[in-house]
């Protein structure tokens, strides 16, 4: 989220740009308008008209090798709202959560795609959806954290934190965390919602409209990236500082050359934590130390994720990489999407799936990185990051419409 001093002003994520550009940007900002929706922020290539920095790569036809044919869909509220929210489902067993941005929270059978509950609170929904140890959990954008039961959807407690909720609560059954957009770690009682303890950061001057998605480790830490460019390591149990290491470093003049957001998931493999930064670097962490075990500059506020020996990432830019992991050794390069606005990359079988600003579903080959299988989704859009198990592909559209795919 950018946040300007003693301003309420929001805009949301967007491409690299020209000096010029980000200077146009900074004066529509100071304007002191209060919603991305005014000035058309929800697609970044519309800011300038006719004059697009960076516009859209247009699809081309592609010969198709896979197919994904549709198993079932269900409508979940108005989706992602019109706030620029990045609500992501929660799969746990055999079930998926799905939540919108109007208070939404449904229960689907990932075999059938029956609904088994189906519940309504009174509030906005800005981060979710996470699930874990017998609970659904959201957050809202007045600055709640809500927990619901598995079983039935019934509200189990909802407590209050500094601000608003971004991102998808987590649990390990003895703490619920969240982060906060004032760059705050926030750590819940399971059992009641009381305060355990709070970790907190200092924010830069501007920041991408996005939280990063704490994880708890199998050693009894939690991690968080934060948007000074951060990654935290805190005891779960009373929140002490572990270790604190840098992704990325601030460069440049202006305000918004300096933005280096952790926003994109961290990837947890093994003793190792991965993140990524904006206009900053990828980073491998040792989970127990902090030490830096693997690096390589790039700019993503996507997640990392892995697959046939790599490691996959897209920019700024939607330009989509393979890179061996552990190593800094591109396996191949896809700019077929340049500037579409893609997901981060969510390997199933043998691809990788990522879903454009037009709603379509894109496969890649993990191979060679070709596009061998298209399907449109939501004409609205994809925001939320794909999920993969099994061989199932679930999409939640921006429009509220959820659909699991199998490939043919």
């Amino acid at each position: 989220m950018i946040i300007l001093p003693d301003q309420n002003i929001t805009a949301c994520k967007f491409p690299t740009m020209n000096s010029a550009a980000r200077l146009i940007v900074l004066s529509l900002l100071s304007i002191g308008l209060n919603s991305c929706s005014a000035l058309g922020f929800l697609n970044p290539q519309t800011w300038f008209g006719d004059d697009e920095v960076n516009p859209p790569t247009k699809l081309v036809d592609i010969e198709r090798e896979v197919s994904l044919n549709r198993r079932w869909s269900v409508k979940v509220g108005n989706g992602q709202g019109a706030n620029y929210t990045e609500i992501t489902p929660a799969l746990d067993g055999d079930t998926i959560f799905a939540a919108s941005e109007n208070g939404n929270i449904v229960a689907v059978s990932v075999e059938s795609g029956d609904i088994l509950w189906r519940s309504r609170l009174e509030a906005t929904i800005t981060g979710g959806v996470g699930a874990g140890e017998g609970v659904v959990m959201v957050g809202t954008e007045a600055a709640e954290v809500v927990v619901l039961s598995q079983l039935t959807g019934e509200i189990i407690w909802q407590a209050p934190v500094s601000s608003e909720v971004l991102s998808p609560p987590q649990t390990n059954g003895d703490i619920v965390v969240t982060q906060t957009v004032d760059g705050k770690l926030v750590a819940l009682d399971s059992g009641d919602g009381s305060l355990r303890w709070t970790y907190e950061t200092t924010l830069p001057a501007l920041t991408l409209r996005g939280t990063n998605r704490p994880v708890i480790t199998s050693i009894g830490s939690v991690i968080a990236g934060f948007s000074n460019g951060t990654l935290v390591s805190v005891a779960a149990d009373n929140g002490f500082l572990s270790w604190e290491e840098r992704v990325a470093i601030p460069e440049g003049q202006y305000d918004i050359d300096r933005v280096i957001d952790v926003d994109g998931d961290l990837l947890l493999d093994g003793n190792r934590v991965l993140a990524s930064s904006y206009q900053g670097n990828l980073m491998a962490f040792d989970i127990a130390t902090g030490r830096i075990v693997w690096g390589l500059e790039a700019s993503s506020y996507h997640g990392i994720s892995q697959g046939f020996g790599n490691l996959y990432y897209c920019d700024d830019k939607s330009v989509i990489t393979a890179i061996r992991d552990n190593s800094e050794d591109i396996v191949w390069k896809n700019t077929d999407l340049e500037n579409r606005a893609i997901t981060a990359p969510t390997p199933i079988g043998n691809y990788v799936a990522v879903a454009d600003f037009e709603g379509y579903v894109h496969l890649l080959s993990q191979i060679d990185g070709r596009i061998v299988g298209r399907i449109r989704t939501d004409k609205d859009g994809v925001r939320s990051n794909l999920l993969a198990d099994d061989g199932i592909l679930f999409v939640f559209g921006n429009s509220g419409r959820l659909t699991a795919f199998s490939l043919q």
